[in-house]
């Protein structure tokens, strides 16, 4: 087997993918502890789940900073609905009393 010859321009542009990942993770995590938070308030104020009206809102402004970008807004309210369709299952789990 050939090893890999080594080539410092690729590494370069690994390590900023590495960072960048590694950021998008942390990111995720701190979202989720807010919309747990969310999801307890929802709970407790007797809310539903979903929120429909505010998802397609997100969603449009989302895909909105996403063009501004340069990012493909399909692939962005694809990843936001993911996200979100994630929320809500906390959402009802917390709401029928589940640990998260």
């Amino acid at each position: 087997m050939v090893e890999p010859q080594h080539d410092p321009q690729l590494d370069e542009y690994r390590a900023s993918i590495d960072n960048i990942d590694a950021a998008l993770v942390h990111l995720l995590a701190e979202r989720f502890k807010i919309t747990k938070a969310v999801g307890r308030y929802k709970a407790g104020a007797d809310l539903p789940a979903a929120d429909p009206a505010r998802e397609e809102i997100q969603i449009a402004r989302l895909r909105q900073l996403a063009e501004e970008s340069g990012l493909d807004p399909v692939f962005t309210e694809k990843f936001l609905r993911f996200v979100v369709a994630e929320v809500i299952h906390h959402h009802q789990r917390i709401s029928e009393g589940e640990p998260l």
